[in-house]
């Protein structure tokens, strides 16, 4: 691991209160925003902790936009903001187009489908106050932490997938293609400005280039759930089409 920048790490001490924007990239989640939107709200506000979630939604056609609207309506417009766009444009474009109607000091990012509970955005600040660190991932795969839902097939594979990128890549976390994730803001804008990859690999990447970067990583053991409202997208054709782009990455990181 290279040397951390300690202006980088200094930059966030002059920042009295935190404040956590949340990022849910959206496409058909009709069923699943108010719910995850309710659990947001009810987790952080018992915790006291500042908050503002962002919809970035990709012209979903089930209806999905219309729902999010309704929801700002509900919880406010300081609390929800809603981003409309065309079409689906790529993970790192969702984050990017996030991040500029952001107003935290620190970025989560995490699914709208229920797989991600916000109970442990909690333990995640708490792990990042307690390390000082600029970025804090959920593990499925340390002590605590599972995934519900899943055929004895899929967690096999993920395990294999996982333990194959960690080989060729080395980025110092047990748990590579989860995103559900706790990053300062200006460390989460630079990671997605040197980000090459798409798909799965994506969220590889980011870990890989913020080990690059010296930057520390905390865990956080976490119980992923597959989607209860729509489909899976994950197949064994991704699966392969994962493995590549894995060495694709191990053969031109820089």
């Amino acid at each position: 691991m290279s040397t951390k920048n300690r202006s980088d790490k200094s930059s966030s001490s002059t920042i009295t209160k935190d404040k956590y924007t949340i990022i849910l990239p959206t496409y058909k989640e009709r069923e699943n925003l108010p719910i995850i939107i309710w659990l947001i709200s009810t987790e952080l506000e018992k915790c006291f902790i500042d908050y503002e979630v962002v919809i970035v939604e990709d012209n979903s056609p089930d209806g999905t936009l219309e729902v999010a609207q309704q929801l700002q309506k509900i919880y406010g417009e300081e609390k929800i903001k809603i981003l409309s766009r065309p079409g689906k444009m790529g993970l790192g474009s969702a984050y990017m187009d996030g991040i500029k109607k952001s107003t935290g000091n620190w970025v989560i990012l995490m699914d709208a489908d229920l797989s991600h509970h916000p109970k442990f955005i909690p333990q995640f600040i708490e792990k990042q106050k307690k390390l000082d660190c600029e970025i804090v991932t959920g593990t499925r795969y340390q002590s605590g932490g599972g995934v519900f839902g899943w055929n004895l097939y899929r967690k096999l594979t993920s395990r294999v997938a996982n333990y194959i990128a960690s080989v060729l890549l080395t980025p110092g976390v047990s748990d590579l293609t989860g995103s559900f994730r706790l990053y300062r803001k200006d460390v989460l804008e630079k990671l997605i400005t040197q980000n090459k990859s798409k798909g799965y690999v994506f969220q590889v990447e980011m870990m890989v280039r913020a080990n690059q970067l010296g930057y520390q990583v905390g865990e956080v053991p976490i119980t992923f759930v597959d989607r209860i409202f729509g489909v899976s997208n994950l197949d064994s054709g991704e699966i392969v089409g994962f493995l590549k782009s894995v060495f694709n990455l191990f053969m031109n990181i820089e």
